[in-house]
């Protein structure tokens, strides 16, 4: 079996232009939102959706305590939204304060001004490694602004489409 140094893996991995969405659930009165670049569409025959999130962060297990979360499509005006919330051991208290969110009938967060959001509720739970894959069916999803383009981060950077 092949070692893989795991600097140049992080390296070349960073090499994908990938989209940066808010993961946002409710653990008790509070909101969590946190940035995520791991998600994927699985199905359109049900419309099933995976994120992942580091397993021994508080984050993973909000969300899969809850049940349900709302994954926000970030638009490329918004990384300053995807640095808020990916800043490690942010407090829990106070996360979504100063922004004008709606909620999902499961009462997660939708961001305002984001392209899409996707209310899932989890079916699944899967250890990959170090992280927890969290799969469900979208049960609730709306198009946001369309205008613009998604917030991209490419070589560890913020990035533009254009």
């Amino acid at each position: 079996m092949n070692s893989v140094d795991q600097d140049e893996y992080r390296r070349l991995s960073d090499l994908l232009a990938v989209g940066l969405a808010v993961v946002s659930t409710r653990q008790g009165p509070h909101d969590l939102a946190v940035t995520v670049d791991s998600y994927l569409d699985i199905s359109y025959d049900p419309p099933t959706m995976l994120i992942a999130l580091y397993g021994m962060s508080r984050a993973a297990e909000a969300v899969e305590e809850a049940g349900h979360f709302c994954l926000n499509l970030l638009a490329e005006d918004q990384h300053d939204l995807a640095d808020r919330f990916g800043t490690p051991a942010a407090p829990l208290q106070g996360m979504l304060s100063g922004l004008e969110t709606t909620r999902t009938g499961d009462g997660d967060a939708i961001l305002p001004g984001v392209l899409a959001h996707f209310a899932i509720r989890i079916e699944q739970a899967v250890d990959a490694a170090t992280h927890r894959l969290l799969i469900g069916p979208v049960v609730e999803m709306c198009e946001g602004r369309i205008e613009g383009g998604p917030a991209v981060r490419f070589a560890a950077d913020r990035a533009d489409l254009r």
